[in-house]
């Protein structure tokens, strides 16, 4: 699945140039997936193993689903590249994984083969899987062995079904989406249909997650009503952001920013930064200057982790600290990829830099007023 990005991740490790993290609601999941398979599935299926037995299948099961998630999101990374699609990594989360995009795909082709090579790599390695299940039952492996194998090959098959189905943006969703981009040619057009059977499949998983929790299968309706939720949201989103990205589209930085913006020295005190500029302008963030050169940014948090009685005796140049490039953006750039970047790392207002010389700065609310007026006059000439 191509998604959004979720709440905070960690790193685990860097494959073919690609960062894999488990967002923090992953850890759920893995201990879900482990009872679940130490204490229902595989004691069904494999009677008379020991107890022992059974937690160890259930650890080395949900470690070989994670891994095969991994390899289908991987797929669609490696595709995305083929194509020139920068992705930013993959993301393990509480429904599974995401591969992360950083831009839409250039044309329905990109978007096709990209998609479908997810649910393709599913069942090749389910296929591999099963070959090995049976080649090592013909050699004696031991039957917890087997039955790890067999159900990871099971697990690929039900993931490849359920990624086919053609609701946005599920990959069968996103191979729908190809398929009307490339008769209309309109984008935004083919995204706003396969999103809407994407939001009527997540409505479908509600309703019946929900007749399954009022009829007994507790866990297994809240896990539909869940994914149903998460899949209707996803659909939404995932349409607004096309929309964003159409409406900022060729929208240099330059445009939007604020030419005179206001600088402080770091010679200031703290009490003067609160009383004269915090207060005054209710800004998060202030550049630092000597001349004409950025030396820190100073904001809020950093004068909310002194004490009140430190303030007069303090210094901008005692709390400020160096502007990471996350609070930069060069004056040309993709106004898109501004708001992006502001949505990551949560900031609402970026300092813009020609090369290294501060020419203004960015903020949110300037490029939200302008998509709320751009997309209001649109979706009106769409009615009119």
């Amino acid at each position: 699945m191509n998604g959004p990005m979720f709440g905070k991740s960690i790193n685990l490790f860097r494959l073919f140039g690609f960062q894999i993290q488990a967002d923090l609601s992953w850890l759920i999941l893995a201990f879900l997936i482990t009872w679940s398979l130490a204490t229902g599935y595989f004691p069904d299926q494999y009677l008379q193993l020991s107890m022992t037995q059974y937690w160890g299948m259930g650890v080395l099961g949900a470690i070989g689903l994670f891994g095969s998630l991994i390899f289908h999101e991987l797929s669609h990374s490696l595709v995305a590249r083929r194509f020139g699609i920068p992705m930013k990594g993959i993301t393990l989360f509480i429904f599974g994984g995401v591969a992360h995009m950083e831009d839409e795909p250039p044309n329905p082709k990109s978007e096709f083969f990209m998609a479908i090579v997810g649910p393709l790599s599913s069942l090749i390695l389910a296929a591999f899987l099963y070959g090995a299940m049976q080649g090592g039952r013909a050699v004696g492996w031991p039957e917890p062995a087997s039955g790890i194998v067999g159900y990871l090959s099971f697990i690929n098959v039900l993931l490849a079904m359920f990624n086919m189905v053609p609701a946005f943006p599920l990959d069968g969703g996103r191979v729908f989406r190809s398929a009307l981009w490339a008769w209309t040619g309109d984008i935004r057009w083919a995204t706003r249909l396969a999103a809407r059977f994407g939001s009527g499949f997540g409505i479908v998983l509600i309703v019946w997650g929900g007749f399954n929790f009022f009829t007994g299968n507790l866990v297994g309706g809240l896990w539909y009503v869940l994914i149903g939720f998460f899949l209707y949201g996803a659909a939404h989103q995932t349409y607004q952001q096309v929309l964003v990205n159409r409406a900022l589209r060729g929208e240099s930085v330059r445009r939007f920013m604020s030419r005179d913006p206001v600088t402080v020295s770091p010679d200031l005190s703290v009490q003067a930064l609160v009383d004269d500029y915090l207060y005054r302008y209710l800004y998060d963030m202030f550049p630092v200057l000597e001349g004409t050169k950025v030396v820190g940014c100073a904001s809020k948090k950093h004068v909310g982790n002194l004490s009140r009685a430190e303030w007069p005796h303090k210094r901008v140049a005692d709390i400020m600290e160096v502007c990471s490039p996350e609070k930069t953006v060069q004056a040309d750039s993709d106004a898109g990829k501004a708001l992006a970047q502001m949505n990551k790392t949560r900031s609402s207002r970026l300092l813009v830099l020609d090369g290294d010389r501060l020419v203004g700065v960015i903020a949110l609310k300037d490029l939200l007023k302008y998509l709320a007026f751009r997309l209001d006059l649109e979706e009106g000439e769409k009615t009119a």
